[in-house]
């Protein structure tokens, strides 16, 4: 193991890289819970719009963290995890396949299709040239504007921002004297967890996601002592873990090879022009998202590890994004969404975690969870509600480096992050923001560094507003 994974040389040691592989894992485990709930139960109301179980969507979610994990430690000697990303989890869901009324299988397709460009991109090295054709301000805003739209999301999962005739949406009601507390109660849940959850950060508690939620899970249980009929609504079954097995074979593994090809009913009722530009524009959003997770984490994990080579770039660069290209493609096949680098290996790294030990650590508890599915059913879905908005949180970060005060800089920026929230689409905050940075360089006499890829996808955007909606 020294040899391989250069644990001398790094200064570590396999205790540890295993107790960096715990941390990291317990600070992102909380996706296996999150995505399942999303895919299965978007609304939060029991409705299953894409069809597939959560049990389903539990071990494609957990088979590709397995794969990518293991895969960053194996061909890049990383300390990083991979798993179903955020936002892009939502996109795929919320957007593509109940905005855009692709199926689930047919949404898959973007998928395997980001997969394998993805993997030939990384391996001409064009992945970190298409990364750079967009402008700063856009890339900095992208990832505020997904914490928007998942803070959202989860505010709305939780029952807290509700529909309004008047104004589109408005703050659910705690009046005790209008509402029942078995309404009230779950919103009380989700404030609380989301509440203990940034405490715990605070103080630096390992895991404190996925604390917080299994905290929000007892606090929903115990409340649920003080709702009339509560327990009897439950309908609790326990079941095999292997009960999740079969469903996962059954719903979504190959689903994307058997039934994802077939567009015919989206393009009976859209028509075929429609079809090929949401393919092609909706497949560049993921893309574009994927990259600049990975890229941003990549930099940011390695950087606080002293992995930096002699240009100031991560080590083994290329084989971590390509381990990422290779679990995006297994998440499709499995039959999940976009497969990402998560910002959680940062935990890891504080932890000591210098090689990709860590990530085979990491890997081994996600395989080991995978026959917890049962158990993980029990956790409700205003404690993973509350998760969302603080992973919403997390994503804001960013906007403290855009230069407000430069209008060909914020106003990209501010398009890019209000419109995604408020159109549920994250290609559309994306296409806003290129658009309107391509239209002030050009008036105020900044064509020249207009990077010719941008007008390339500019036009992609363009057909895609015109088009498609």
């Amino acid at each position: 193991m020294d040899n391989f994974f250069k644990l001398k040389e790094r200064n570590t040691s396999v205790k540890t890289e295993f107790i960096a592989g715990m941390t990291t894992f317990f600070a992102m485990v909380y996706i296996l819970m999150v995505n399942a709930n999303m895919f299965a139960n978007p609304f939060g109301d029991g409705s299953n719009p894409l069809g597939v179980s959560y049990g389903a969507i539990y071990i494609a979610t957990a088979i590709s963290a397995v794969v990518g994990t293991i895969l960053a430690g194996l061909l890049a000697n990383l300390p990083l995890a991979q798993a179903s990303g955020m936002g892009l989890n939502a996109f795929f869901v919320y957007t593509v396949c109940i905005g855009f009324g692709l199926s689930y299988a047919n949404a898959l397709v973007l998928i395997l299709i980001e997969g394998v460009a993805f993997i030939l991109l990384t391996v001409t090295g064009l992945r970190k040239k298409i990364f750079d054709s967009l402008p700063q301000a856009v890339r900095m805003a992208i990832p505020a504007g997904i914490g928007l739209f998942i803070a959202l999301l989860g505010l709305q999962n939780a029952g807290i921002v509700v529909p309004s005739t008047s104004t589109c949406v408005d703050l659910a009601s705690f009046n005790l004297r209008t509402q029942s507390w078995g309404d009230i109660m779950p919103m009380v849940v989700t404030l609380c967890t989301f509440l203990a959850i940034v405490i715990m950060s605070h103080k630096n508690v390992r895991g404190s996601v996925f604390i917080g939620i299994l905290g929000g899970m007892g606090l929903y249980y115990l409340l649920g002592l003080t709702v009339d009929g509560f327990y009897s609504s439950l309908n609790i079954q326990f079941v095999s873990p292997f009960k999740a097995f079969g469903e996962f074979f059954d719903q979504s593994f190959l689903t994307v090879i058997k039934e994802g090809f077939d567009f015919s009913d989206y393009a009976a009722k859209h028509g075929n022009a429609n079809l090929i530009v949401t393919i092609l524009t909706t497949a560049l959003a993921f893309c574009m998202v994927d990259m600049f997770d990975t890229l941003g984490t990549l930099y940011a994990a390695c950087e606080r590890a002293g992995l930096m080579d002699e240009k100031g770039e991560p080590l083994n660069m290329n084989e971590g994004m390509l381990s990422d290209a290779i679990a995006t493609t297994t998440g499709a096949l499995c039959g999940t969404s976009t497969v990402t680098t998560f910002s959680e290996v940062n935990a890891g790294v504080a932890a000591g975690g210098r090689t990709g030990l860590t990530s085979i650590f990491c890997g081994i508890f996600f395989f080991i969870a995978m026959f917890l599915s049962p158990i993980a059913q029990l956790i409700p879905g205003c404690a993973t509600a509350a998760a969302l908005i603080y992973v919403g949180l997390l994503m804001m970060g960013g906007v403290k480096n855009i230069d407000w005060s430069d209008y060909k800089v914020s106003v990209p920026a501010f398009l890019t992050l209000i419109i995604m929230p408020f159109t549920y689409n994250i290609s559309y905050g994306i296409a806003f923001g290129l658009l309107s940075y391509i239209v002030i360089s050009v008036f105020c006499g900044d064509i020249k560094k207009i990077k010719a890829s941008s007008w390339v996808i500019a036009a992609l955007f363009i057909a895609m507003l015109l088009l498609t909606h």
